[in-house]
């Protein structure tokens, strides 16, 4: 005879007691940010040095960043296009590596090696075992200073580009960016993230050279190394092969970003679309403005994580999105706040309309205590995660080194979210998510979309994917 096998209680009934719901402890003190100190140091030719001991696995993290302005004041697609084959290229070879000898000898130490670049830096980054620091720093130097970009390997490179561009700009969230971008940013250089795939084909390799003598330089790059190393030791491990590196100017820095100016919103048609992307933007908050810690906690209840306002409004009560979204970024100069979601072409109107409800509501109805301490635990412990790694945490130390702010400014976050009140982030809300604040771009079929956009008013003349 088979033995009864005992039932399997639901989650309710784990949740509860004769008595009803089980109690939630309470929540407990939040641990302070495990940070290490950092070393800094500058070499005569200028290029800066931030060193961290952080043990625990026996990796190092290596992260090159350099200021990498175009020198045009307005966007220039064809520097920007030849940027995107500098980085492309940069690792294929020098005077005495060639690709495959560059990645057998990172591979040797369990190293890697990448490059990326965006309108206002060129980066260069990646990780090895601690013990082959010397090593990556070798190949790195050489990388600076000789890489040659083969005529061969620009012209396969230039092609693999501009396919992956023409795939890329069919894409509707692409489309959406670069038209939010002009919006915010007019012909400002940083509006130009991606150049056209016609740009990229006229870029020869003669021209990829001129640029990386032009760019890529040391006074105004930082250099941040973290890992299970010692930074004094790893300092002069930097001196040693990077102090003789040398450029005829330095640097060049993005100019501040014009300020994003309220106004109607821009409809860009998108012929035969079926859903539409909604991208509202406002002016943000740099990071040492006293107001910055309760407008994040503002952000997070209207729409900065997955239990705000916004995202109970327009996913889960009425259902027009999977995923909606309100985020900063922040640019030369400033910053600037976006909230973004897609939805089907025939709920667009309706999900503009509670958009700027939720804003308003803002202004009209606080946030909650309630509200505010759920968003005080997100920001807090969100925190913690993303300072986690050696790659993330040397990522964060380079971007606050920039605007002139140290790892004591991290260390200090989660006191200064403990401290902020209830009555400040109800000040943030009504001062930074106003409507009247916001502009932005509507990408879609205007022949379907546009009739109920325009019914609802705020929406101007319209663009042209």
């Amino acid at each position: 005879m088979t033995a009864t096998q005992p039932r399997t209680r639901t989650a309710e009934e784990i949740g509860r007691t004769e008595t009803g719901p089980r109690p939630l402890p309470a929540l407990g003190r939040t641990r302070d940010v495990p940070l290490p100190d950092v070393t800094t140091a500058t070499l005569p030719n200028g290029l800066r040095i931030l060193a961290a001991h952080r043990p625990g696995v026996p990796m190092v993290e290596v992260l090159l960043r350099i200021p990498a302005a175009g020198p045009s004041a307005t966007a220039d697609p064809a520097y920007t296009a030849g940027m995107e084959v500098l980085v492309e290229t940069m690792l294929t070879g020098t005077a005495t590596r060639d690709r495959v000898g560059i990645d057998d000898e990172l591979a040797a130490v369990g190293g890697e090696l990448g490059v990326g670049v965006d309108p206002e830096w060129l980066q260069a980054g990646g990780s090895a075992l601690a013990s082959g620091l010397p090593v990556v720093l070798d190949v790195l130097a050489d990388v600076l200073t000789g890489a040659t970009h083969p005529d061969d390997e620009v012209a396969r490179e230039r092609g693999r580009l501009a396919e992956r561009i023409a795939v890329a700009r069919a894409q509707p969230r692409t489309v959406a960016r670069e038209a939010l971008q002009r919006k915010r940013f007019g012909d400002h250089p940083i509006s130009s993230e991606m150049p056209t795939a016609e740009a990229v084909a006229g870029i020869t390799a003669e021209r990829v050279r001129e640029l990386h003598a032009d760019t890529v330089v040391p006074d105004g790059a930082r250099l941040v190394l973290v890992g299970d190393i010692d930074p004094d030791t790893a300092i002069e491990s930097v001196r040693a092969r990077l102090g003789g590196w040398t450029g005829s100017h330095p640097a060049r820095e993005l100019s501040d970003a014009p300020a994003v100016v309220p106004g109607d919103l821009e409809l860009v048609h998108r012929p035969g679309s079926v859903q539409s992307q909604l991208r509202l933007t406002a002016p943000g908050v740099v990071r040492d403005d006293p107001r910055y810690t309760a407008f994040q906690l503002a952000n997070l209840v209207f729409g900065g994580y997955f239990s705000s306002r916004w995202m109970e409004n327009i996913r889960e009560d009425k259902g027009y999105t999977y995923g909606a979204h309100s985020s900063q970024e922040f640019v030369p100069g400033g910053a600037v706040l976006g909230v973004d979601t897609d939805v089907a072409s025939d709920v667009t109107a309706a999900a503009l309309l509670e958009t700027r409800y939720e804003l308003g509501r803002m202004a009209a109805v606080p946030p909650t205590p309630e509200e505010i301490e759920s968003a005080r635990r997100y920001a807090i412990g969100s925190l913690l995660i993303s300072l986690d790694s050696q790659s993330a945490l040397a990522g964060t130390l380079s971007v606050l080194d920039s605007v002139g702010l140290g790892v004591d400014w991290l260390r200090d976050r989660p006191a200064r979210l403990e401290e902020v009140t209830v009555e400040q982030v109800a000040d943030a809300a009504c001062d930074f998510f106003a409507p009247t604040r916001f502009t932005g771009v509507i990408v879609g079929d205007a022949d379907v979309i546009g009739p109920r956009l325009r019914a609802l008013g705020g929406i101007a003349q319209e663009g042209r994917a």
